[in-house]
């Protein structure tokens, strides 16, 4: 009941915060959502200052909403990026291989490479393969990456790889993974998803309407665990409204 009181409260703070935290520069963008306790741990903030916005939202990169960007798809507000960060940072270790489901722009992409990868020894084993059902946008996530060094880098190092692909059926080719995000509503918990996590792993996901036997409707996120031992916990934390997760327009 406290963790679900909390969670009410997280979400209340989050709509009244969000706006006033929009900046003039990417890093004073980060470094309000910081103040604002949108974003918690330095290592989420510095990976996130280190992406310029402006390669990847086509206008006002620096405002904290989300933006089109072609193709019924968005990039997700800053403070949401944040969020689906913090929960999974705990698996966000130098050296995971994560999925990055609706990779969309390719931002949120290149802020949890950032988190995997690096210098020491074990990050050079850190992965992060983006996945969308429409080509155009796998193709604009590739180039909003290049236009930055280091982006580049990360690509050309395979390190970031971009696949066109139904994202509901995961990508078994690169599984397991410590972490998978999903960028997009889901109809429901796709349990191949659950699958392809190593164990231990975590899976952030909106789900539309998921029917777990209480009242409350809408989409809201889900964050489930597989354990060491394979057992799998679930959790609804707090409620979003997220373009949906649908198959590639014909």
């Amino acid at each position: 009941m406290f963790r679900h009181l909390l969670n009410i409260r997280n979400t209340r703070k989050t709509q009244t915060m969000a706006w006033f935290c929009s900046g003039s520069t990417n890093n004073e963008l980060i470094e309000n959502l910081f103040k604002a306790g949108l974003i918690e741990h330095e290592r989420v903030k510095d990976a996130m200052i280190a992406v310029d916005r402006a390669h990847y939202a086509p206008s006002r990169p620096y405002s904290d909403s989300p933006q089109p960007i072609g193709h019924g798809a968005t990039i997700s507000a800053p403070h949401m990026h944040g969020h689906a960060c913090e929960y999974l940072i705990e698996y966000l270790k130098p050296g995971a291989r994560v999925l990055d489901i609706g990779s969309g722009s390719g931002y949120l992409t290149h802020v949890l490479a950032n988190l995997v990868t690096g210098a020491s020894e074990n990050a050079a084993q850190g992965q992060v393969i983006g996945i969308d059902h429409i080509s155009e946008l796998t193709d604009l996530a590739r180039n909003n990456m290049n236009k930055s060094e280091e982006g580049s880098e990360l690509q050309s190092s395979t390190k970031v790889s971009f696949i066109t692909g139904d994202g509901r059926l995961g990508w078994k080719e690169g599984a397991p993974y410590d972490a998978i995000h999903v960028g997009a509503a889901a109809e429901q918990l796709h349990p191949t998803l659950v699958d392809q996590l190593r164990a231990p792993g975590r899976l952030f996901i909106p789900v539309e309407s998921e029917n777990d036997g209480s009242l409350s409707r809408g989409q809201y996120i889900w964050v489930v665990d597989k354990k060491e031992d394979g057992s799998v916990h679930k959790e609804k934390v707090f409620q979003v409204s997220y373009v949906p997760l649908t198959d590639a327009p014909r």
